[in-house]
């Protein structure tokens, strides 16, 4: 394990949205949130950490890099206007907002890191999970806020810069996913990135000529759920009940990415074709995408690892029900056309459920991929079908050592975001640590492949990485 770092702030400033002189960018003074950014008011705040390679010293990026960083920040935070303002939760019965003012702007900090840059950023080795948390701004879980305070504000976006002289820096961001899904955080990083390498002279293919959506009324609430949200915001706020602890225990953690391939997948859609055939069961392989087949792969392997590991403290649970949530894009599936530009959230919570002795049995592949598919059809069928229960369903699941939950989207291209001096070298999701999530994005370096980012106790991660390496050469289907 690499020693434990020091990370000194040098610089902390305030970066506004630059004024605006164009008619396509309406003055914004406040935006009500929907019943799809309602839920996400019960989770903490987003964190992800991009790491870039730059082997100059700190003098040369503050001096060239980092001017055009605010500049094009500034630039970029005009066209996501929302992102530099405050969210508003008031006391019942006044519904949370977004507030916009002249006076706007996101907390941004410059900081030094005296770490191993390689060995923060390596895709190949385990890590010290609380190395990560120095290099991420931090903002306030909402549900810990007081419910009787009338002017309880909250900034949405914070940033850090940390630069590791002569290797390189990390971009770390926190935002609350009530204002923003993944798809309008992919935007605004899009943006950003590509304003940026404009600045540098180093300009991308990438165009920018769409400005974000604010209509609110694009987004039809056809089932009452907004007042079933806000009655269980309101619930939950007043006794302080947030839906993990606010204190984070990291002793022992350790942080690891792990990748499927193209060829994994297909030897895993293999695998299926065998145990049908072997059970005389019709076919069905072509149904399962590569996101449905990693997961099954990764729900069969983590359960498998709790047994090993202990987690269910001696039990006999092999009739329980065992779930794994994920989260589905909205665009395609509310039912009515969302420009893809909307700012705010468009997804959905989606939430399979198999037998955990089914599971660990010899065909638990099929058994995790049928029930994989079989949620992410439901919501393609009538997203909104359970959506009264999603609250209490996510419950279970976040912070859960037990049933396993998916965040990020391998359909975001995170890994293009390059400011003028190359793609990312590594991407983390530091908000696993505190959810117990599991980070799905689409890999770097593999063409197709999925990367798995994971954050569990050393003897654990251990035992995983061991059943992961030898499940992908058949061991679990043997």
């Amino acid at each position: 394990m690499a020693k434990v770092s020091t990370v000194k702030i040098i610089e902390q400033c305030l970066v506004c949205p630059q004024p605006s002189s164009s008619s396509s960018s309406p003055p914004i003074t406040s935006l009500p949130l929907t019943f799809l950014d309602i839920p996400w008011l019960f989770f903490p705040p987003s964190q992800p950490l991009f790491f870039y390679e730059f082997p100059y010293p700190t003098s040369h990026f503050t001096s060239v890099l980092l001017p055009n960083l605010k500049h094009s920040l500034s630039l970029s935070l005009q066209r996501f206007r929302p992102l530099a303002g405050t969210l508003i939760l008031p006391p019942r019965p006044r519904k949370p907002e977004i507030s916009c003012g002249e006076a706007d702007s996101i907390s941004f900090a410059v900081a030094e890191s005296d770490g191993d840059f390689n060995h923060l950023s390596s895709p190949s080795c385990q890590r010290d999970a609380k190395e990560f948390h120095k290099l991420v701004p931090k903002l306030l879980p909402l549900l810990l806020s007081r419910d009787d305070d009338a002017r309880d504000k909250h900034p949405l976006l914070a940033i850090q810069v940390t630069m590791f002289p002569n290797f390189g820096f990390t971009i770390g961001l926190a935002f609350h996913h009530a204002v923003a899904d993944g798809r309008t955080f992919n935007n605004f990083m899009r943006v950003w990135s590509t304003l940026c390498s404009d600045l540098i002279g180093r300009g991308s293919d990438h165009h920018i000529d769409r400005w974000s959506c604010y209509d609110r009324t694009v987004i039809v609430d056809s089932h009452g759920l907004e007042g079933i949200f806000l009655k269980e915001w309101w619930k939950r706020r007043c006794n302080l009940l947030p839906m993990v602890s606010a204190k984070l225990e990291l002793c022992d953690m350790v942080r690891a990415t792990f990748v499927m391939g193209l060829d994994d997948m297909e030897r895993v859609k293999g695998w299926i074709v065998t145990i049908q055939c072997k059970r005389k069961s019709k076919p069905h392989s072509l149904d399962f995408s590569p996101y449905v087949l990693t997961c099954a792969f990764l729900w069969v392997c983590l359960v498998k690892t709790q047994e090993i590991g202990g987690l269910t403290n001696g039990h006999s649970l092999n009739e329980d029900l065992n779930y794994f949530g994920f989260i589905a894009g909205g665009l395609t599936r509310v039912g009515y056309p969302v420009p893809v530009t909307y700012f705010g959230n468009c997804i959905g919570f989606g939430r399979a459920m198999a037998v955990r002795g089914e599971l660990i049995g010899e065909d638990g592949i099929l058994v995790a991929a049928r029930a994989i598919r079989g949620a992410i059809k439901m919501l393609d069928k009538a997203m909104f079908s359970r959506a009264d229960k999603w609250v209490t369903e996510w419950q279970t699941l976040i912070g859960s050592d037990i049933h396993i939950i998916v965040s990020g989207s391998p359909k975001l291209d995170l890994y293009e975001k390059d400011f003028g001096w190359g793609r990312p070298k590594k991407i983390e999701e530091i908000e696993i640590d505190t959810t117990k999530a599991i980070s799905l994005s689409e890999s770097r370096n593999v063409k197709g492949g999925m990367e798995i980012g994971m954050v569990l106790p050393k003897p654990q991660m251990e035992a995983f990485a061991i059943i992961f390496k030898e499940g992908l050469k058949g061991s679990l289907v043997s």
